[in-house]
This record gives structure tokens, sequence and C-alpha cells, in this order.
């Protein structure tokens, strides 16, 4: 599994996020011997690499993500890139799209939020509330995408994903039946290329509380192992990104939400 950071950050309250990478792989180094599959886990033979970014130009962070990823997904099996705030997953998934283009494949996204992240923007580069929007815009196909446990948009989120058909997973049927959701999630990537996106405020903020945009009702920590353990036995999964973990505003809860976050790297490895 290839390791890429990606410490990019698109606005005010994503500060922090930009050191996540760091700190995950801190945690990874010092406290975790290894996974729940009884894997050693050993930071020193992982594949690993950093984009580095100035996150005061946009339009160069974007550029170098974007061309990174690209490369990433023409040399590499698979890859774990970590945020950042969600904002880096728009010029990774742009990278990801034109990759299978390329391949003649098709490009399938599902992304775990509380959020649609579909807030209309003009600007040129999307911060992390309206990236997917963008994404679909720039022709990302839209039936290939599927968002799990939004319990928070807005009316014209909402408009937009109605209109555009987006196919959306709530939160009472993850909860219900766990297990048959992850048949679902398994069966509309079938015949795709996977790239997941994790926004880690899809978790309980009881268990997650250090993002920007927490929303009561998630998943808990032990519910969204067990996702992430059938996701990854996907054989078309290509991509993966962690996202929004604010590693400084984590500081105040004892590093919970970086805790979390390493645990899920440690079970994706």
């Amino acid at each position: 599994m290839f390791i890429v950071k990606v410490p990019g950050i698109n606005g005010e309250r994503s500060k922090g996020c930009e050191r996540t990478g760091n700190a995950l792989l801190k945690v990874l180094k010092e406290e975790i011997y290894s996974n729940e599959q009884n894997v050693p886990v050993d930071i020193s033979l992982l594949d690993l690499e950093e984009i580095h970014l100035d996150n005061s130009d946009l339009k160069l962070t974007n550029k170098l993500i974007y061309e990174s990823s690209l490369e990433t997904f023409e040399t590499k099996p698979k890859t774990i890139f970590l945020g950042g705030d969600q904002s880096i997953s728009y010029s990774i998934l742009m990278a990801f799209k034109d990759y299978c283009k390329k391949e003649n494949k098709k490009p399938c996204l599902i992304v775990f939020d509380s959020h649609a992240d579909c807030i209309k923007t003009d600007k040129q580069f999307p911060a992390s509330r309206s990236w997917l929007r963008k994404l679909i815009e720039e022709g990302f196909p839209k039936e290939n995408i599927l968002i799990v446990g939004m319990r928070n948009a807005d009316r014209e989120e909402i408009k937009f994903l109605r209109e555009n058909r987006i196919r959306t997973l709530s939160m009472n049927p993850l909860s219900e039946d766990l297990n048959d959701m992850c048949d679902t999630i398994m069966e509309f990537s079938s015949g795709k290329e996977l790239y997941v996106s994790v926004d880690i405020d899809f978790i309980d903020p009881a268990f997650a509380p250090a993002t920007a945009f927490p929303e009561i009702g998630g998943l808990t920590s032990r519910q969204f192992l067990y996702l992430i353990d059938r996701i990854k036995k996907i054989k078309s999964l290509r991509g993966i990104d962690i996202t929004e973990i604010n590693e400084k505003e984590d500081k105040k809860f004892n590093n919970l939400t970086v805790k979390l976050g390493t645990k899920i790297l440690a079970e994706l490895l």
C-alpha cells in the first residue's frame, strides 16, 4: 500500500488539518504494533511520499496534487491519501477521472460524509463544503457516485443531488443492517475502479470530535472499522483518502480523533 501525505487546506476552519498526516504516522510508529488481523505494522517498511504544498497558493497547490495523484494512479496499485481537509479530494479525483478515461475504465466514487459537500461556488478551487459539486460539474460520472451517511444538507444541496440523481445511503439503514449496507456498497462498485473518500465527520463526534463540522448521529468507531474491513477487500479499490482530522484541535480531546484516524490507517495496511 502506497501512502501519500497531502497537507492541503482551503479555509480558516481547516487550520490544523495540514499536520494530520505526520500526526497519524507518529501514532502509527509509537502506539500501533499490529492491526486487527494480527499483521505487524512497521512504519519503516511503508512506501511513503509527501506532496509539499504552499496553501497560500491554491492554484499551485491543486496543480501539484493533480499531477502527483495522476502519476500515482498510473504507477501504484493502491494508495492511501492522508489529508489535509477534504478539498484535496477534488484534485485527486480529477486525476482519478482522467486516469480512468485514459485506461478506458469506469471511475466510481463512494463518499463517507455527514454533509453533501455540494454548496454552490464560483471559485476555481473549491473548499471542503463544495468540492463534490465542483467535481460533478467538471464531468465526474454522477451515476457512479454514492454518498454514505449524509445527515445535514441544505435545500440547495438537496435540490442539486436530486436533479443530478446522485445516490445516497442514509444513517437509518446503515444502523439497522450494517452488513446488508456493505453488500450494497460492494454491488455499487462492481465492475468499476473504486475511490473512497472519508471525511472523519461521518463518524459520530463522540468518537471523532476534532473536525470542522461535527454532526451528531454518526456511526461508532467500531461500526466504521467493520465498514473499512469490508471495503478494503474490494479488488478494484484504487485509492482512499482520510481527511478533516484537525490535529491542532484534537489536543483538547486527548488526541482521540488522531488515534481513530491512525486505527483506520492501520486496518487498511
